[in-house]
């Protein structure tokens, strides 16, 4: 497991644990940004065997951001909606958290990310339908081209999308979309919209995020 992405672990040991939360970051930030929330769920999960992952993106250029080096799943080309992103560095994530994936024993395996992680939740998700137990995108959006469409549904996959509703980064109009596209597609969808909510978390998004999980 030495050539996994580098990442954090809380809760149950890979052996032991019943449930695995992959949980990605946004742009910039590292596995660091989610240990406080990781570490009270586990706590709060009291004797249930919760496990959580939070890996930390490569460094790469990012074109929206003068093509500064930083921690990224992906670059982004320009602000559009749906984004306009380099593909290649798509996939190049995408299969660093497969093989997250792969290395786990847990009979459920959430993917979960915030604002760009989430964006890579949907996107993994989504392709290995009947893999994982579950996808929680926060304040992120739905990854799509003309060559890169949402896939069908091929399961019954819970999906949750949360949201703030005055969200400057990732603006609402992309939470609509997502879910508008899922349940065209035929997704099962749990849907919070955070009134006056920037592009972060706050307290009741967590305490909604332990509700969904639970009920996994």
């Amino acid at each position: 497991m030495s050539s996994l992405l580098p990442r954090l672990e809380f809760g149950a040991s890979i052996d032991d644990a019943e449930m695995t939360v992959i949980l990605m970051h946004g742009l910039g930030a590292d596995g660091y940004d989610f240990a406080d929330v990781a570490d009270a769920m586990t706590k709060a999960a009291e004797n249930r065997r919760w496990r959580f992952v939070l890996p930390h993106a490569p460094e790469i250029p990012v074109t929206v951001n003068m093509g500064m080096v930083m921690p990224a799943w992906y670059d982004i080309i320009d602000m559009s909606q749906p984004r306009n992103v380099d593909w290649e560095t798509v996939a190049t994530s995408t299969a660093q958290i497969d093989a997250l994936i792969e290395a786990e024993s847990a009979e459920k395996i959430i993917l979960a990310g915030f604002s760009q992680g989430g964006a890579m939740a949907l996107h993994v998700g989504l392709r290995r339908q009947k893999k994982i137990a579950g996808i929680l995108a926060m304040s992120g959006y739905l990854l799509e081209s003309e060559s890169h469409p949402c896939p069908d549904k091929e399961v019954d996959l819970p999906i949750a999308i949360f949201h703030g509703s005055a969200d400057p980064v990732v603006p609402l109009v992309a939470a609509e979309f997502s879910i508008k596209t899922l349940q065209e597609k035929g997704f099962s969808l749990t849907s919070q919209i955070y009134p006056g909510l920037e592009h972060s978390l706050f307290e009741k998004e967590i305490q909604d995020v332990f509700a969904w999980l639970e009920e996994r």
